[in-house]
């Protein structure tokens, strides 16, 4: 039995439609591999694709709300590794349609690019990955084995190169400008030779002191009077342990007295030698106010200034911001006063790295134009299978190096010229297309829709664009709208859209089939008679063969 795309790889897992044209409310829930969605001609298959479209970023038209509805509303879930992703995109009759991220409200933009990693849609549609040029140039680069590493690393070295000369400053003006306000700026800090971040605190402490001579001595006269003067401190100790001297019980009492008495006496002559080597120093307190003075001016200019490692954020105005900035301003002018021998470096590197870009961009050039032709022939071969034997794909590479400028063209018929993909007319001449450089290109999201992809064909072509999308069911979940049985039939799932009348209103519904709802379905669209047997027989018989080409 064929693989099919893994269930949890990002795959849509359940499709929600409410009131989107003659869509009152379907829930369609999708399995891994292709699923074939058919029905009758206006049934509203291709709503079920306008829906997918509008999660894509698809324009809102208030017409598409369904009559008498107020809003419509597409929502899509989404398995993406063990988690789901539920995307949702409301269009009303009046005003502006609105986008949800997992029930968040959000941008369209930001809808669309969300949805644009998990689904490409195929056919006349505007969100087709493959229509925009990077991804052409990716999508060759990676088909053909293309090595982008020493061209990145050389234009990596090329733009750090330009900033670090841009960081230089080109103006010679304004780096002699620059250099002068630095040097004064140094000179001034180095003046003030500031090395301590907490020097403004303990200045404010010793002028506190310095400034209180006075009331400090008297304290110190008054403490000691208190301490050693007759009747004082000391003496009240002494006749307290006179009192229990010698009594028994008193003991340790006077021993404890006697050890107070002792330290009484040594606070004494201390508060006496501090008290005398408190002397008035005016000059001292002129220094300290002057120098504390000095650090506020500093912190003022210097302390709130922009931080070097991060220009938007400025210091605190504290003492140690001045000493970051000062460091960082030796450093600066260190850095402009040796800018011409820097510049001279810079600029001989600049010139290794536009050479080594340069080589790496011929190389890259020369593969690009050398791998465009395989390219273009390994789809051309699946071109042909898909009833498209004359078309002529060219994959196109500028001429300047590295060849950035690649475009995929088609001539879809013969004697026509190569267009743009973006200007083939035909939807289904388009979506083959597609489908044809999906079967070549490894890289895709995990889900494909195609529309329009059988239009014109039938018979053997029927059957190889039915083979071809069962073939990409394998690694990728593919939904395809189809008018034909013989592609209906290489199908892992299978949704019919039906409409029916209810009251004065068409009503259109999706609904999975089983086995022989599927019978019922192919016959249907074999010969529009779904009921007899003969046809039937037919349906059953087309599916036996898809599966045996799927080998299942």
């Amino acid at each position: 039995m064929t693989d099919v795309a893994d269930d949890r790889s990002g795959r849509l897992v359940e499709l929600a439609v409410t009131d989107l044209g003659i869509i009152a409310h379907t829930r369609v829930v999708f399995a891994p591999g292709m699923t074939a969605m058919t029905g009758e001609t206006g049934a509203g298959k291709t709503l079920l694709v306008g829906a997918i479209d509008l999660l894509l970023g698809g324009r809102a038209d208030p017409g598409m709300v369904r009559a008498g509805a107020t809003e419509a509303v597409v929502e899509g879930r989404f398995a993406v590794g063990d988690d789901d992703l539920v995307l949702t995109r409301v269009v009303p009759v009046d005003g502006r349609s609105r986008a949800y991220v997992d029930g968040r409200l959000a941008t369209a933009a930001t809808l669309a690019e969300r949805a644009a990693e998990l689904v490409d849609l195929h056919g006349q549609h505007a969100h087709q990955s493959l229509l925009a040029a990077r991804v052409q140039r990716d999508a060759l680069d990676r088909h053909s084995g293309i090595d982008l590493g020493p061209l990145e690393a050389a234009r990596a070295e090329r733009r750090r190169v330009v900033a670090a000369l841009a960081s230089l400053g080109g103006d010679a003006g304004a780096r002699a400008r620059e250099i002068d306000l630095l040097r004064f700026q140094l000179a001034e800090l180095d003046a003030a030779s500031i090395i301590d971040p907490d020097e403004d605190e303990r200045l404010a402490d010793e002028e506190d002191v310095l400034a209180d001579t006075v009331a400090l001595r008297e304290a110190a006269g008054v403490a000691g009077e208190l301490l050693a003067a007759d009747g004082g401190a000391a003496d009240q100790v002494a006749a307290t342990a006179a009192a229990v001297d010698g009594r028994v019980p008193f003991d340790a009492v006077a021993e404890r007295l006697r050890s107070v008495q002792a330290e009484l006496a040594d606070l004494a002559a201390e508060v006496r030698r501090v008290g005398e080597e408190i002397v008035d120093r005016p000059e001292r307190v002129a220094e300290v106010r002057e120098r504390r003075q000095l650090l506020v001016e500093l912190r003022r200019k210097y302390g709130s200034a922009p931080l070097a490692d991060d220009p938007d954020r400025r210091g605190s105005g504290l003492l140690a911001d001045v000493i970051a900035y000062h460091e960082a301003i030796a450093d600066r002018l260190a850095e402009l006063e040796g800018h011409d021998a820097r510049a001279a470096r810079l600029d001989a590197e600049a010139a290794v790295a536009a050479a080594a870009e340069a080589t790496a961009s011929r190389v890259v050039g020369r593969a690009r134009r050398a791998a465009a032709p395989a390219l273009a022939r390994a789809v051309e071969v699946h071109l042909s299978e898909l009833a498209m034997a004359s078309a002529r794909l060219e994959v196109s590479v500028g001429d300047a190096d590295p060849g950035d400028d690649v475009a995929f063209l088609l001539a879809a018929n013969p004697g026509s010229a190569p267009a743009p993909l973006s200007k083939v007319a035909s939807g289904g001449e388009l979506a083959r297309t597609m489908l044809a450089l999906r079967l070549v290109l490894s890289a895709a999201p995990p889900v494909l829709v195609f529309d329009e992809v059988d239009a014109g064909i039938g018979g053997q072509a029927a059957l190889a664009v039915g083979r071809s999308l069962a073939a990409l069911g394998a690694d990728h979940q593919v939904l395809v709208v189809t008018h034909l049985p013989q592609v209906a039939a290489f199908a892992d799932g299978h949704v019919a859209i039906r409409k029916e009348e209810q009251g004065d209103a068409t009503v259109a519904s999706a609904t999975p089939l089983d086995d022989a709802g599927r019978v019922v379905e192919l016959s249907r669209m074999l010969a529009g008679t779904p009921e007899s047997e003969r046809v039937q027989d037919a349906a059953s018989e087309l599916l036996a063969l898809a599966a045996r080409e799927r080998g299942r």
